[in-house]
């Protein structure tokens, strides 16, 4: 039986363009398929299938009415070594809008399927190129904002937590062919693991298991930003705080105690991590109803956060 994902990939030939919107300098047109040395030759001046894997050939690129439409480059990535696992070709035209437009026009008249979010990616997934863990890093690498980000994704696309993944699974299956032993021999006087090797091998998987959800939790704050609260009393220069860490008047600072009724949010990198900090009211007893849910609400933010900033007054606070 075939899987949803499988019967996603209905064999054409797909194309499109892997370079960012908009004019430019180059544009790549990348083609991946079957029929991708075929239909690409339907396109540029030189047969495809002649050229030698990862080479490079120069030429023209024309429409079915044999207009040409640009000149440039025509890379061959043959399958299964190539980022798809199909064979594919990439097209290095001028980045005009109109080339862009022109040469995709031509590669779908010639048989080629314009290519749906993300198709490239799955296909690689699909033909073994990439796991599970690597086709999401993709995406994630993508979105980097920061070195950290980055930092990340880079590791996983290279395939860092596939591997966690592998050595937990090896070390789950271990440990349950050797369950598996003592029950098998559970009346006869063999003995496969004392106590004390069970509860190291238990201790271990948990520890694991452990540093895998924590991993999470990193990965989530280093990508979306690691959430401080910046909390302390009224007047304690919080919000200025706030305003110097981001480079920008954020947050409105007054001596007036109880100015900030309610969080205020924003992110910013210091030496290459993202931080999410968070401006919240000045603790303290109040009758002022709004001021109260200001209040509450600093609480929930400092109890949810990451880490916590208190700003005290060294001439007024308690120590």
């Amino acid at each position: 039986m075939n899987s949803p994902l499988r019967d996603a990939v209905d064999g054409a030939t797909i194309c499109a363009i892997s370079t960012a919107p908009g004019a430019g300098g180059i544009a790549v047109v990348r083609i991946s398929g079957n029929d991708a040395l075929a239909l690409g030759s339907k396109v540029f001046s030189k047969p495809l299938d002649a050229i030698a894997d990862r080479a490079v050939a120069f030429g023209h690129f024309r429409d079915a009415e044999g207009t040409v439409l640009d000149e440039g480059l025509a890379l061959i990535l043959r399958g299964p070594g190539s980022y798809t696992g199909e064979d594919t070709v990439e097209f290095n035209i001028h980045g005009s809008q109109f080339i862009q437009r022109e040469v995709m026009r031509a590669l779908i008249e010639a048989g080629c399927r314009q290519a749906g979010p993300g198709e490239f990616t799955q296909r690689a997934f699909l033909n073994g190129r990439l796991d599970l863990t690597q086709a999401e890093a993709v995406a994630d690498l993508i979105a980097a904002e920061h070195a950290g980000a980055h930092r990340l994704a880079l590791d996983q696309l290279r395939g860092g937590f596939a591997r966690e993944i592998n050595a937990l699974r090896e070390a789950l299956i271990g440990f349950a062919g050797l369950l598996e032993l003592e029950l098998d021999f559970a009346e006869e006087d063999v003995e496969f693991a004392d106590r004390e090797r069970f509860d190291a091998l238990l201790a271990d998987l948990l520890s694991r298991v452990g540093r895998l959800a924590d991993s999470f939790a990193t990965g989530n704050a280093m990508k979306e930003g690691i959430p401080v609260a910046i909390v302390g009393a009224p007047n304690r220069g919080k919000s200025t705080l706030l305003n110097v860490l981001l480079g920008d008047d954020r947050a409105i600072v007054s001596d007036i105690p109880g100015t900030t009724r309610d969080t205020v949010e924003d992110a910013c990198t210091l030496d290459g991590l993202r931080f999410r900090f968070i401006d919240t009211a000045g603790l303290r007893d109040t009758d002022d109803v709004v001021e109260a849910e200001g209040i509450r609400r600093a609480l929930a933010k400092a109890s949810s956060a990451s880490t916590v900033l208190l700003l005290l007054d060294a001439s007024t606070d308690a120590h």
